[in-house]
């Protein structure tokens, strides 16, 4: 992945917290608060590429479609697919526009198309133009009934599309219950954390008796004794637990909605984030 622009502006307003945080706030309550901030921040404009990348990876598929439509019309016209191919430079193909026009004049310059169309599906790198163009090659090195097979390819394509988007339609209103169950999971880590767990520190006194004091041992009747766990200790392993649960419910999530594991990152990163901006800055607030 390429470090832009942005991908810098957040890399140094994130070290800017980090330092300021350190210097000001360590030790306090506020102080992991901000490393939540931070690291938000740090990993924000990445998140945002690769959100970036899946809507330009679905949008070249929708534009290849529409090229293998009018290059399949061109053919079944009679036009050679070689020129056919050139003819299409001149059209607007939105993000496939460049990638198409390089591939017309590879072709111009008598480069094999088979070797410029796999230049051409590298260049897209989206998996499904690959198999198409692997299908156009095929057919175009045996000789059939080219515009059967761009036919084929784009009704294919169309198909695949369709799916995906049914699938993200029916699936939505299982992605919108597992961010409410999150939601219901944090609010039940939060009442734990602020109303049960703090009940506990008084494990240690049993009667007015402090355990930790080994002459009261014998008139508590032989209670065990030893150092007690404070709240923050008690507490930390739910936070590590939603963490997780935020992390893979999310890559889970993704998955199901848009049938790609990496689409799920951006639901992780708003889960992990809310759970641990919620859970420290209502420790540093309340």
């Amino acid at each position: 992945m390429i470090i832009g622009k942005t991908h810098w502006i957040g890399i140094i307003f994130g070290i800017v917290i980090l330092g300021v945080d350190f210097f000001l706030f360590f030790g306090e309550n506020l102080f992991y608060f901000l490393i939540g901030i931070a690291v938000a921040v740090l990993a924000l404009p990445f998140v945002m590429s690769t959100i970036l990348e899946t809507s330009q990876e679905k949008e070249k598929n929708e534009q290849f479609l529409e090229f293998a439509r009018a290059l399949a019309e061109n053919v079944k016209g009679g036009t050679p697919i070689s020129q056919s191919i050139k003819n299409m430079r001149s059209k607007n193909f939105g993000s496939l526009t460049d990638n198409i026009g390089k591939l017309a004049n590879q072709i111009a310059l008598g480069i094999p198309m088979s070797k410029a169309l796999d230049t051409f599906a590298e260049d897209v790198g989206s998996l499904t133009v690959k198999r198409a163009i692997s299908l156009i090659k095929e057919a175009e090195m045996a000789g059939g009934k080219i515009d059967n097979i761009l036919d084929s390819v784009a009704s294919s394509i169309y198909q695949i599309e369709k799916l995906k988007k049914e699938r993200a339609a029916t699936i939505s209103n299982l992605v919108v219950q597992g961010y409410i169950i999150f939601f219901i999971f944090i609010g039940i880590m939060l009442v734990m954390q602020f109303k049960i767990i703090p009940l506990t520190e008084d494990v240690n006194s049993v009667g007015g008796l402090n355990i930790e004091n080994p002459s009261e041992i014998g008139a508590l009747g032989g209670v065990g004794s030893g150092t007690g766990a404070s709240s923050d200790e008690l507490s930390r392993p739910l936070l590590y637990m939603l963490l997780l649960q935020g992390i893979f419910s999310g890559l889970a999530i993704g998955k199901l909605s848009e049938g790609s594991i990496k689409a799920g990152i951006k639901h992780s990163f708003v889960m992990t984030v809310t759970a641990f901006l919620i859970s420290t800055g209502a420790k540093a607030f309340l």
